[in-house]
């Protein structure tokens, strides 16, 4: 289930990125292949960022009163 949730959060900062550079691109200018280009790449490029930042974070459980050097 965890990794569910963590594909709906990838996917949702992704879009919101792809939204925000797509609208700069089409205010910016004002045509709307390079906007729908734009928006393409950064989702893609957002995703793969996320995925792999992800990836490196170790997730262990651990005691919170142990600490963790020893």
């Amino acid at each position: 289930m965890r990794k569910l949730r963590n594909l709906k959060a990838y996917l949702t900062i992704s879009f919101i990125a792809a939204a925000i550079v797509g609208a700069i691109t089409l205010f910016g200018t004002r045509t709307e292949s390079h906007a729908i280009i734009a928006a393409l790449v950064t989702f893609i490029v957002m995703l793969v960022v996320i995925a792999t930042l992800d990836l490196s974070v170790k997730q262990e459980p651990q005691d919170p009163n142990k600490p963790k050097l020893s």
